[in-house]
């Protein structure tokens, strides 16, 4: 991590477990992987709330069906998608495109690495306009741990 992330994050005091492993520069940050196909690097809001955890991301064009969550390593949240996308059904008897210009969506790969907290078996995910959310449910706090300690006379 460059020292200019660290110093932000040092200065925002953003908790290190929920940072990613793969960072965005700007919504269009590629990292190649195995096989030479590059994945797109979409941005992520995240919400600390009381009871869970809520990430917000960017992935127009795309469908629930398109989209994969899944938890990886017992605490690892990965977000991919295969970056495909169905033109419209115009091709009607007769009909053609003569332009096709809108880009499909690129493959993309998040991971964010879940504090202990988390509730791995209780996440939910929806994509709406647009902006996939998923939601990680916080466990509930361990009781306090009390000890008695016996007070000697001497």
């Amino acid at each position: 991590m460059s020292t200019v992330v660290e110093a932000v994050n040092e200065l925002l005091h953003f908790p290190e477990f929920l940072l990613s492993s793969s960072r965005p520069n700007d919504g269009h940050h590629h990292h190649h992987h195995r096989g030479g196909a590059a994945a797109v690097t979409v941005p992520a809001d995240i919400l600390d709330t009381a009871m869970e955890y809520i990430f917000y991301m960017d992935v127009p064009g795309l469908s629930k069906s398109d989209i994969q969550v899944t938890v990886e390593d017992e605490n690892t949240l990965v977000i991919k998608s295969n970056g495909k996308r169905k033109r419209e059904d115009g091709e009607e008897e007769g009909c053609k495109y003569i332009r096709l210009e809108r880009r499909p969506p690129q493959k993309l790969m998040r991971k964010f690495r879940l504090p202990e907290n988390c509730n791995t078996s209780a996440i939910t995910a929806k994509c709406e306009n647009g902006v996939l959310t998923v939601v990680v449910e916080k466990l509930p706090p361990p009781p306090p741990k009390t000890k008695t300690v016996e007070v000697k006379i001497s």
